[in-house]
């Protein structure tokens, strides 16, 4: 009887020590992701502000302004509801999708922006591209450490015996935040 319980006392251990564990890497890959948010808030931020400075010199090219700013909301709405559930994949594929059309949408902006030598020499302008330019590497940073969390978290879920706890406890496989598009994986060349 005591081999029984002692049997039992150390599997009720080991089943803590792997549900917390799983519990640990989710929270930090839905922090990792918050630090993702944070940065896309701040770009997010910016773009209105580039596109007002743009207006005045781009007053002909209001498609190319329109469709940055109406990708920017797309994005903002689908932003939203990833933090709200960084571990839902169709929140996250949303996520992927609006940041694959705002890409496109900012780098034909910053194309049509190297048309006009007197708004790239806009003091304003350059401050924001900057500030545009700094943001996006923090975002590149921000998103390397998200998918190093999904892909630490995704493995422990998957090996033995976490696998069994995982599916028990209903531990869902994490999505990495991956650029699927080849237009937005080759940056605009913009000189200023």
């Amino acid at each position: 009887m005591t081999i029984l319980l002692i049997i039992v006392g150390v599997l009720l251990i080991v089943v803590v020590g792997i549900y917390n564990k799983l519990i640990k890497l989710r929270n930090r890959f839905k922090n990792a992701f918050a630090q993702i948010d944070v940065q896309l808030k701040r770009r997010y931020d910016l773009i209105p502000n580039l596109v007002e400075t743009a207006k005045g010199y781009l007053a002909h090219e209001r498609q190319t302004l329109e469709a940055v700013i109406k990708a920017r909301n797309q994005a903002l709405s689908a932003v939203g509801q990833a933090s709200a559930h960084p571990e839902d994949p169709s929140a996250m594929k949303k996520l992927l999708d609006a940041e694959t059309l705002l890409g496109g949408a900012m780098g034909r902006l910053l194309v049509t922006v190297e048309r006009y030598p007197d708004l790239k020499a806009n003091q304003t302008m350059a401050q924001l591209m900057e500030e545009l330019s700094s943001t996006e590497n923090r975002i590149a940073f921000a998103r390397q450490s998200f998918n190093d969390a999904v892909m630490f978290y995704n493995t422990q879920r998957e090996i033995f015996p976490n696998s069994i706890l995982a599916g028990t406890f209903a531990f869902q496989e994490a999505v990495l935040f991956e650029i699927k598009s080849e237009e937005e994986r080759t940056a605009p060349k913009v000189s200023f």
